[in-house]
This record gives structure tokens, sequence and C-alpha cells, in this order.
């Protein structure tokens, strides 16, 4: 009677196991929201108006689009282009994220006559775009201090205050006020109904309550269907509000790995640690620099040093979406000043071809589409799992095999797992490259090829 009595709670108990499985699995696959289609097999590209030419203008930065065009990038991000505030305003140009009015453009980057032929020149070129917004705070001279100064937190003293200490230039705004909320939408439509822009990418998205952006998002999307990314990793936020988020703790360990603080396994189960927590259909956007890492943190030189091209094909290869910073594709080797000018300096480089062809790939194999419209990948196990990273993805009659030394050394190896079933060549050279189980490979330090299926 005894042992009857032990086996039925521990059935049951298995039951309910097997069942909250069963809910996990349907809710990365079924509660995720599915991005717009158009963005299936598309990298993303910030634009830092200010920096990017000598004129740091609109009109300046359109000269720009054919070669963008050419580079192969599909999604253009637009740091913020609304007026800045003066009041505690940092360095002499100050913050593009201290937005001073949500309806007007700075008129250092131009008129907005002049950003709506940008955006129709970006569409004309087949490109699509994304304005940054920052809907946590607003500059000190926002006009909403003096007409709805409820639209903001207070300290208890009743007065405005910084949502972080550092931020001493914005106040942060209170999404218990019911006005705000109608007002902070009421702008984001105004971009894309008067601009026809494409979608956003949402500033400390987390900083603003979820039920916010899901609201927001269905209001835009009465509109056109938008591309909405989130600066935040909070899974659910794809549920209803975004389309993509950052994928901030891979980033983290390629700067590790870069400095050997960290080897392939490790980065690899953060890879799986992300998928098993997001499911493979939200996406996430790898990148190796952005504005705040460039400025902040450092150069690619500076962080990845001689790793910087093998992270870059890592960005592409692994599941998620590739991000370019402005001027990567030159070989930018400067921290680029945050409140000041400080133009890039466009020159020739290896990187540019590099990323071209990688956003050829992007774009040509089905297996490196982003979230479900491509396939997730699948380790090789080699006899350096240390050192080497080796993975492959398929699907339907295209198939990828990256093959990385994430180390500074040379490293040989052995290959211990089966292989993906078809003919391979070596996707930079064209050349075919014969690989099987068993087979010993030599690479040197930072070194990688991309196989692809003929």
């Amino acid at each position: 009677m005894a042992r009857i009595v032990y086996k039925f709670p521990l059935i049951l108990l298995l039951l309910f196991m097997l069942s909250q499985c069963a809910v996990n699995v349907q809710k990365n696959s079924n509660d995720i929201k599915e991005p717009v289609e158009w963005s299936k097999n598309l990298s993303i590209y910030e634009v830092n108006i200010r920096q990017y030419t000598k004129e740091g203008t609109f009109s300046a930065f359109k000269a720009h689009l054919p070669r963008l065009k050419k580079l192969g990038v599909g999604i253009l991000w637009l740091m913020p282009i609304n007026p800045i505030g003066v009041k505690e305003r940092k360095g002499t140009l100050g913050s593009y994220y201290a937005v001073k009015d949500y309806k007007a453009v700075n008129p250092e980057f131009g008129t907005k006559e002049e950003f709506d032929d940008l955006v129709k020149e970006i569409h004309k070129q087949g490109m699509y775009v994304i304005l940054d917004w920052v809907a946590n705070h607003t500059a000190w001279d926002h006009q909403w201090t003096e007409t709805h100064p409820e639209y903001y937190k207070k300290d208890s003293a009743g007065n405005f205050t910084a949502p972080v200490e550092d931020w001493s230039d914005v106040i942060a705004l209170d999404y218990d006020s019911d006005g705000l909320r109608e007002s902070m939408i009421s702008a984001l439509e105004y971009w894309v109904r008067e601009f026809d822009i494409d979608g956003y990418r949402c500033d400390v998205a987390s900083m603003v309550p979820t039920d916010f952006w899901n609201d927001a998002r269905a209001k835009l999307d009465e509109i056109k269907p938008v591309f909405m990314l989130a600066e935040a990793e909070e899974t659910d936020l794809h549920e209803q509000a975004f389309d993509m988020t950052y994928a901030w703790d891979l980033h983290h360990s390629i700067n590790q790995v870069a400095k050997g603080e960290e080897n392939a396994d490790e980065f690899f189960n953060v890879f799986e640690k992300h998928r098993k927590e997001y499911g493979n259909s939200a996406y996430r956007m790898n990148f190796t620099s952005n504005h705040d890492e460039n400025s902040w943190n450092g150069t690619v030189k500076e962080r990845l040093d001689r790793g910087a091209e093998v992270m870059a094909a890592l960005t592409y290869t692994l599941d998620g979406m590739p991000l370019i910073y402005s001027g990567q594709e030159a070989g930018l080797d400067k921290r680029l000043l945050f409140f000041e000018r400080d133009p890039i300096d466009w020159k020739d480089s290896k990187y540019f071809d590099l990323y071209k062809k990688l956003n050829e790939l992007k774009k040509q194999n089905q297996a490196l589409w982003n979230g479900d419209y491509g396939s997730p990948l699948e380790r090789i196990t080699t006899s350096d799992d240390a050192n080497v990273l080796m993975f492959s993805r398929i699907k339907e009659n295209d198939a990828v095999i990256m093959i990385s030394n994430l180390s500074n050394e040379m490293k040989t190896f052995t290959i211990s797992w089966e292989l993906p079933e078809g003919n391979f060549m070596n996707y930079f050279t064209g050349k075919d490259f014969l690989l099987n189980k068993n087979d010993k490979l030599s690479m040197d330090g930072w070194d990688y090829i991309i196989l692809v299926k003929k």
C-alpha cells in the first residue's frame, strides 16, 4: 500500500513536469510576435547623422545611400533626429537622447522636408528606415515641463528627477499618467503617418512599462506593419511589442573571448542560454559595436584586436540579426565624441568587402535568415571545443558550416561529429572544401572558414 501511495504522486509530478515543458515549448514558438515578413533576411545599420559627414546633415548623408545599398544593408537605424535640450546640456551639442520636442527635427541636421526626402530616397534604394525613440525621459526644457508637469516623475520635494544619476541632462517620465501615454503614442504615430518611416529602435525600452509598448505597437501596425527594436533583453517584450532585442550577453562574451578571459566553449554556452530563454522565433541583435560601445567602451580594435574579423563573421552566422555601426565598414578606429562634432574618416578598408560578402550571404542563404525564417544552429564537436567553435545551419537546400579558432594560437583539431550531407565550398574563395568526420584541420589564431553547400 505504501508503495502505491509513493508511485501515484510521482506519476502526477512527472505528468506536471511534462505539461510544463509543453507550455514552455508553446511559449517559445506561439507566444512570440511574428516579426514583419520583410525583415526575414536583412541586417541592420546604425546611422550617426552628426558624425557621418563633415556637414552632419540629412542631405549630406543621403549621398552615402548608393554606397550603403552596395554594402547590402537592409534596415537603416537613425540615431535620434529630434531637437536637443539646452538646459543642463552636456558638452557643446548635447546628447541625442535629451529630446526637446518629439514632433520636430534637430535644425543642425536639416528640415522636415529634407528628412522626408531622405526617407523617400532610402525607400527608393530598396532599404528600410527606423528612428531611434527616447520614451523614458526628455530634456529639462521640453515643453511638457510647463504644459504637462504631471507627465513627469518627482522627488520627495516635488522636483523633476533624472532617471539615472549620471543622466543629469534629462528627466524621467511617469507612465502612470494616461495623458503621457496618449501624447507619446501620438508622437510615435506622427512619424509613421507623415514620413512613412518603417519603425523604431526604442532607447532603454525596459525602463518603460511593457503594456505601453504593447499598446503603441498595436496602434502603429494599424497604420502600416512596422519593425520594432528594443534596447533591452526582457523576453516579454517579444510577445506583442518588439521584433528584436539586444543580445547584450553575447556581445559581452565576444569581448571576453577576445581578451582571452572566456573560451569558445563558454561563448557557446552563453549562446545556448539565450536560445533556451528566447526560443528560435525571437530576433536577437548581434553586434561588435554601436554608438555606446564605440564612444564609452572602446573601438573594435581596442576591444577585439585580432579577433575583430572572426567576431564580425560570427554576428552573421550565429542565429540573430547582425548590426553594423557607422564607419565599421571603413575600419573605424577612433572613439567618436558623443557631445561634439567628430566626423568619421571615410577610407577604403577590407571591412567593406567583408561586410558586403556577409550581407550577400545573409540575404541569399536561407539557413542564415532571421528567426523561424532561418534555421537554428547545431554545434559540430571537435577534439578542441575549448578553442574551436564549429557549427552548421541547414534550411531546405541551403547549408552553412562555420569553423572558427577563437584563440591567439594555431590549433590542430579533429572533427568528432557527423557533418551535413552534400558538397561544400569555401564561401570567400569559391574553392571546393572536402570535409569529413575524423578529418584533422589546422587553423591560425582568430582564423575562420565559412563553408556553403554547392
